[in-house]
């Protein structure tokens, strides 16, 4: 019987990716899904951080950079100031979603921004990562400008703050267990097989 896992994440959240990558390797000879679920750190009108300010290349320098290096998972701090907005990038994954790809587009999106240094809430930006992964160019376009899955992720941020009670990315719920951050390898295995 196939295992879900619940991730909440917000795409740029460096540990979001990473966390990823610690988990593909654990769910590698398991039979699971992942379902993504958006969680905006910062919604519309909070500030988004900047990565000349202190706060970033301190985190990045104490804690993302040692363990991207641990996991093997090449990133780096993007320079992209103020940091993108995720609401429309959210937009477009709730239409991944739909057509099968939203696990394909959440982490092309990530890697974009942490290993490409792309601005992922640019229109353009979110077009081309979307045609990479296999949308329609001028669906996602047109869905972005009319606000089609607007409705959508609202949704999606309203659950993920009202009933999930989420306050911090990545959340990563195993059944009856909820962990914060990239999970404890033992720790994860464990709740995995208790499901």
């Amino acid at each position: 019987m196939k295992k879900t896992i619940d991730i909440y994440t917000d795409l740029v959240c460096p540990y979001c990716l990473l966390a990823e990558h610690a988990i593909r390797d654990l769910i590698k000879d398991e039979d699971v899904s992942i379902r993504w679920r958006p969680f905006e750190l910062r919604p519309h009108p909070v500030a988004t951080l900047r990565p000349e300010d202190p706060y970033l290349p301190d985190i990045w320098e104490r804690s993302v950079y040692p363990t991207a290096e641990k996991l093997g998972v090449s990133m780096k701090l993007p320079t992209i100031s103020p940091q993108p907005r995720t609401d429309k990038a959210f937009q477009v994954f709730a239409m991944a979603e739909e057509q099968g790809k939203g696990h394909e587009f959440n982490i092309a999106a990530m890697e974009a921004f942490f290993q490409q240094d792309r601005d992922i809430g640019d229109t353009d930006v979110l077009v081309e990562i979307a045609s990479d992964v296999g949308l329609n160019k001028g669906e996602v376009r047109t869905a972005l400008d009319e606000g089609i899955y607007l409705p959508t992720h609202q949704n999606a941020q309203r659950h993920a703050v009202e009933e999930a009670k989420i306050r911090s990315v990545p959340t990563i719920i195993v059944g009856e267990h909820k962990f914060t951050g990239v999970p404890n390898p033992d720790e994860f295995k464990k709740a995995l097989n208790g499901l």
